[in-house]
């Protein structure tokens, strides 16, 4: 007879390191509302990994994420009872194995072994019997063939079937199907929502009169085509092991945050030239930008966010830059400054964040239309406080970071037609060289023609 004691038994071998990594990140996004990008470099510092293992570990996070709407429902077609009634936990261990199934170069007994090794150790020995059925099945078809199974017929329901094929819930490949409509580009929905499935590049900013872009491109980075400040970290990696980066004397700043605050500091402005204003700080990268071209003009940039913890990080974003500027915690709406106190002006008002979907990919399964209601009104708040900051002739640059109509011209249009001493100004020739910027007088960037996060810039000048 064998024994059977404990003491006598194979030991459990250990979960892969990488992908435990990746599950823990996905739960404090999930369950926590945490921001991926946040969780994820965190726990990469703390766990002090770096090249192919954090690659791969970063691929796991941000392809689990921001596939999970489909893979849902593929999930949904394994699963012998309703997804909602399947623990949290659980749900994130089959999305985690569904995607190194489905999108990833893995070899799929490898990536079942494997998650079944994790579900034991992060869920109990009963469910990795759950999560070794399902994946097998997951595996018995390809993404493609997923596809054809479980979406709508294009011909029949178009934005059903990119729902699931492009993995956008509904509501926002309608949203953004309007916003390209509106701009003559009703050909390229398709190519936004692929290039909002590639992963994001990391480009950093030389902040003018710290640091050269020569520097960076010293430490592995190439220039961006736009920005003349601008450069992209080729192969990805940590941008923190950059002197200048380290030091803030550079940043992490999308190409396209670069050109819309860079075109609000070169507008041609007549008269005082002295007082800046960052409406909306938090956390701090255009405001970094911009206090930067403030000291060219020998002008100072007063920076206000309304909370504690992000005016702190606007305050480290600051810190390198020379010259009295201030950040102040403060409501937008309701200002402590005179009227017309300002010569130029940045409203970049909190949004939905659909346009940063490549670098934030749980935003688009968090986010609802409801939001984009509720954001409106603060969003014509702050910028019809921003044009009572500014005085005559001054500038202010309304600035989202969404496509989506209702954050965009929808807001400035309210606000002007509530108001007679504004005037949107054409905007296009302070983006030099960049192509396809429509008709004016507002700019919208895409991913899929700029390869910028979709910022949107309305140049308005107080008559």
């Amino acid at each position: 007879m064998s024994d059977r004691s404990p003491r006598n038994r194979a030991p459990q071998r250990r979960p892969d390191q990488v992908r435990q990594l990746a599950y823990r990140v996905i739960r404090q996004v999930t369950a926590e509302d945490g921001y991926a990008n946040l969780v994820l470099n965190k726990a990469l510092r703390d766990q002090r990994m770096s090249g192919r293992d954090a690659a791969f570990c970063t691929e796991l996070v941000h392809g689990t994420l921001r596939w999970q709407g489909t893979y849902d429902a593929v999930l949904a077609r394994c699963v012998s009872r309703p997804l909602p009634e399947l623990d949290a936990n659980l749900l994130d261990l089959l999305r985690l194995g569904t995607h190194q199934l489905l999108r990833m170069r893995v070899d799929s007994y490898a990536a079942v072994n494997e998650m079944v090794t994790l579900t034991r150790a992060e869920a109990g020995q009963s469910r990795s019997g759950l999560v070794n059925a399902v994946l097998r099945k997951v595996s018995q078809r390809t993404l493609d063939q997923w596809i054809t199974t479980i979406a709508p017929a294009p011909e029949a329901d178009e934005y059903g079937y990119l729902a699931i094929a492009k993995a956008h819930p509904r509501w926002v490949i309608e949203a953004f199907d309007d916003a390209l409509g509106v701009r003559g580009l009703e050909r390229d929905l398709v190519d936004l929502l692929d290039a909002d499935n590639d992963p994001p590049r990391v480009t950093l900013v030389a902040r003018p009169g710290l640091a050269e872009l020569d520097e960076l491109i010293e430490a592995g980075a190439t220039r961006t085509r736009w920005s003349q400040y601008g450069a992209v970290l080729q192969g990805g990696g940590d941008p923190g092991r950059i002197g200048a980066v380290a030091t803030g004397r550079a940043g992490v700043q999308d190409e396209g945050s670069q050109l819309v605050a860079t075109a609000l500091a070169t507008a041609p402005l007549e008269g005082d030239d002295a007082r800046w204003l960052d409406l909306c700080a938090g956390p701090g990268g255009k405001s970094a930008l911009l206090a930067a071209l403030a000291n060219q003009k020998d002008a100072l940039l007063t920076a206000v966010e309304p909370q504690k913890h992000r005016a702190e990080l606007v305050r480290s974003n600051l810190r390198a830059i020379p010259g009295d500027h201030q950040v102040l915690v403060g409501d937008g709406t309701k200002p402590t400054w005179p009227a017309g106190w300002y010569d130029r002006v940045l409203a970049d008002v909190p949004c939905s964040g659909l346009g940063a979907l490549r670098r934030r990919p749980e935003a688009r399964w968090r986010r609802t239309p409801d939001d984009i209601a509720e954001l409106q009104p603060l969003q014509e708040a702050l910028l019809s406080s921003a044009i009572t900051s500014v005085r005559p002739g001054g500038l202010v640059a309304y600035v989202t970071c969404s496509p989506h109509h209702a954050e965009t011209r929808a807001v400035v249009d309210a606000v002007l037609d509530s108001r007679s001493d504004a005037v949107v100004e054409d905007a296009r020739e302070l983006f030099p060289g960049v192509p396809s910027l429509g008709g004016g007088p507002d700019v919208q960037l895409w991913p899929h023609l700029h390869g910028t996060d979709a910022m949107y810039l309305a140049l308005i000048r107080r008559t």
